[in-house]
């Protein structure tokens, strides 16, 4: 089972929340200060690296790590195959997972045939489909009896299969050894896995992931690309503005892959095949791809030794491919008006720059005089002007390239419009009126500050460890810091007068849909940028979608159990997901007892 948890949204705050990470590890950063995180480094003969923080304080270990590849290394017509390889990464291996192992693997090779069979009949209602015979080429509807016959076969082995599974043995042998927090993630430019185990137990760490690497299976494959295709339709289609929103990243990137959507395009999920997952794993997983990350109580040469013993039996690869598609200069401002069950609001995105750029720094001290309840937003859209109920900015340096976004959703009788001049004419400040030294200085000990307080959690100094490296280089911890207090107001006013202009951005507006009402945003979330928000906001509909008490009850121990590690901006958020949780179980008990 893929474990429900907070690594979502603390990735999420990580991307969206505009204070990069701070470089300390312990106490309360006096302002200005730069301290260092001490990580330890080395790497096996197949190339795989490991990243090594000591806490000997500590009762447990912290472990993880990042395959470098994401929706952005996706080849055409397999969108969404990183995120669904995840999915497919918690299915056991060859030795976890099944009581008869010859008998999976062979009826994994008759559902292989049979898909071959089934994938030439999707050929021809696809034709048919683009001579107009009919509307859909996958409604059940249209498909032809040889098609309906050879569905049936496959189900029946998937049945077979099942009776052959030990459901979750994965999860289960880590869950009995002490094990939590286990879960994944995935982006654009990377995939990442952890777990936390008790000290004594991080040689069963060693053994579980190199297993899963080593003796990899395509064990559920088809019916859990089912999956992954309900959990898109959930994240964008049952959303207010979630198609809007996957249609608007679309039109700001012309060229580069960021523009296809993490979980893939419907028509690529429908015909992802084992063999093309196949050759995604011998490209993307082998070791000279993959960073280790390990914090806690741990003995060095002991690591380094399990590492050899297990990693070590992983076989180097030849380079994945680069990514080679980089995004065009824009030439015209691009414009999308929606409507939708929202309050009417806006977003002005524009391009700019990829992690650790000379400018990103700049841009990220940009982002912060702009965000939050004291940014310059806020306060004139929000307090001064009264026409915002929120307002935000946020730059999202990913790892070959970059944009900066405005946000604000109307109170009132604002429009769109109104917002957008608003907006900008905060952005034309910036251009003819000097920043003030206090203020500039403010934002810097602010950002230090708050990241100071994020690395004081083992969980995610280690999360961040990954991410950074995911991005490109995990000394962005140990540097940034110093980057960011080097930025001077002049920088500011340069990176403005660079890169907000109207021929580099594209604008969203949304409207009100006749005879809806907008989603409100509780008071908790009232602080985050406007993705944050919308994406916490998803989950608390999944959450509200479950019906199965049991499983209601392991996501809230989960939340509870994990909540304690969170650092203080994330408190508010985690505590309205854990309120929604707890309010959807007592509707479901109630529901139970009245049965």
């Amino acid at each position: 089972m893929k474990r429900w948890g907070l690594a979502a949204l603390a990735v999420l705050l990580l991307a969206t929340v505009a204070t990069p990470a701070a470089t300390a590890t312990t106490g309360h950063a006096p302002a200005g200060t730069v301290a260092k995180v001490p990580v330890e480094t080395f790497t096996l003969d197949n190339g795989m690296t490991f990243l090594l923080v000591e806490k000997p304080e500590l009762t447990t270990v912290v472990a993880g790590w990042v395959a470098h590849v994401g929706s952005a290394n996706e080849q055409v017509g397999q969108t969404g195959i990183a995120h669904f390889f995840e999915h497919m990464m918690f299915k056991g291996s060859k030795t976890i997972g099944t009581k008869d192992i010859k008998r999976d693997l062979e009826i994994m090779a008759e559902q292989e045939r049979l898909q071959d069979e089934i994938r030439a009949w999707y050929r021809k209602q696809r034709e048919r489909w683009r001579r107009g015979e009919i509307d859909d080429p996958y409604d059940p509807a249209n498909r032809p009896p040889e098609l309906v016959e050879l569905e049936k076969k496959f189900q029946k082995l998937v049945e077979e299969q099942r009776e052959l599974m030990v459901k979750d043995e994965f999860d289960k042998i880590y869950t009995a050894e002490g094990g939590t927090r286990m879960n994944a993630f995935t982006n654009q430019d990377m995939t990442v896995y952890f777990i936390t185990v008790p000290a004594n137990k991080i040689e069963l760490w060693f053994w579980m992931e190199s297993d899963r690497l080593l003796n990899n299976v395509r064990r559920e494959f088809y019916s859990e690309r089912d999956v992954v295709h309900e959990e898109r339709r959930l994240r964008t289609e049952s959303t207010p503005t979630g198609k809007f929103d996957e249609l608007f990243n679309a039109m700001f990137w012309q060229a580069h892959p960021y523009r296809n959507p993490v979980v893939g395009w419907p028509s690529d999920l429908r015909v992802l095949s084992a063999a093309q997952a196949d050759a995604f794993y011998r490209t993307y997983y082998a070791p000279n791809n993959l960073t280790a990350a390990i914090v806690g109580n741990f003995d060095k040469a002991e690591v380094r030794k399990l590492a050899e013993r297990y990693f070590g039996r992983l076989e180097r690869q030849p380079p994945p491919p680069d990514v080679v598609t980089l995004e065009m200069e824009q030439l015209a401002e691009k414009r999308m008006r929606a409507e939708c069950d929202c309050q009417p609001q806006v977003e002005l995105r524009y391009h700019t720059v990829p992690f650790m750029h000379r400018d990103s720094y700049a841009l990220d001290v940009l982002a912060s005089l702009l965000n939050g309840r004291t940014g310059r937003l806020y306060k004139a859209l929000v307090l001064d002007q009264k026409i915002a109920a929120s307002a935000g900015a946020g730059q999202n340096s990913q790892k070959w390239a970059g944009a900066f976004s405005l946000f604000a959703e109307s109170k009132g009788d604002a429009t769109p419009a109104d917002l957008e001049a608003a907006l900008v004419r905060e952005l034309d400040r910036l251009r003819t009126e000097p920043i003030p030294a206090e203020e500039l200085q403010k934002v810097k000990n602010q950002i230090i500050a708050d990241n100071y307080r994020r690395l004081e959690s083992p969980f995610f100094l280690m999360i961040q460890l990954l991410y950074y490296d995911g991005l490109g280089d995990w000394r962005y911890l140990n540097t940034n810091a110093e980057n960011l207090l080097a930025v001077t107001a002049d920088d500011v006013k340069r990176v403005v007068e660079t890169y907000f202009r109207p021929e580099n951005r594209a604008v969203a507006h949304y409207y009100r849909k006749a005879g809806t009402q907008a989603e409100p945003v509780p008071e908790e979330l009232a602080d985050l940028p406007e993705q944050a928000q919308k994406q916490i906001l998803a989950q608390a509909r999944q959450l509200r979608a479950i019906e199965d008490a049991d499983q209601l009850r392991q996501i809230l121990a989960q939340v509870q159990q994990q909540k304690g590690a969170a650092p203080p901006q994330f408190a508010k958020a985690i505590a309205y997901l854990e309120r929604v949780i707890t309010e959807r179980l007592a509707a479901l008990e109630a529901a139970e007892g009245g049965e």
